[in-house]
């Protein structure tokens, strides 16, 4: 594997920022998103296949993987980041691999790269032993607005 260089990762943040992160409202606390590991440049998240989640078909909707895809994104960046800096998200691409439909869904976070302005992040995504999702994206590092 090619060594990857990034930012310090700052471990004293990675229990608070998990604990504030599994108590979101809005789309994370929707989709049930939690996050259950952060290690240096990796998350792994998780996400039970609600009835509410799935289409008529039987089938997780694709914006569902997007949306928890987008999130983790992000997630995965800010023990690299500095107090106050905020990770926001300006493209990924995504290909749905196989129908999600019970289970649980494991998200797998991987920071490729990442500077003081910019990280690009693989995701893939696994239900029931098999890979669902891939997908890969760019956030910028954005600073502390002034006050």
């Amino acid at each position: 594997m090619i060594p990857r260089r990034m930012p310090e990762f700052h471990a004293e943040m990675v229990e608070a920022f998990m604990a504030s992160s599994n108590r979101m409202t809005g789309l994370p606390e929707f989709l049930g998103l939690r996050i259950v590991a952060m290690e240096p440049g990796g998350l792994t998240a998780e996400m039970d296949v609600d009835p509410k989640l799935l289409t008529g078909f039987g089938n997780m909707h694709g914006g569902v993987l997007s949306a928890a895809c987008d999130h983790v994104l992000g997630c995965v960046c800010y023990p690299h980041m500095e107090k106050g800096q905020w990770a926001a998200t300006t493209e990924f691409k995504i290909n749905l691999l196989a129908p999600v439909s019970r289970g649980t869904v494991t998200a797998h976070a991987e920071i490729i790269s990442m500077s003081k302005q910019t990280a690009v992040v693989r995701i893939e995504m696994e239900n029931e032993g098999r890979l669902c999702c891939s997908a890969q994206g760019t956030v910028l590092i954005q600073n502390p607005r002034p006050a």
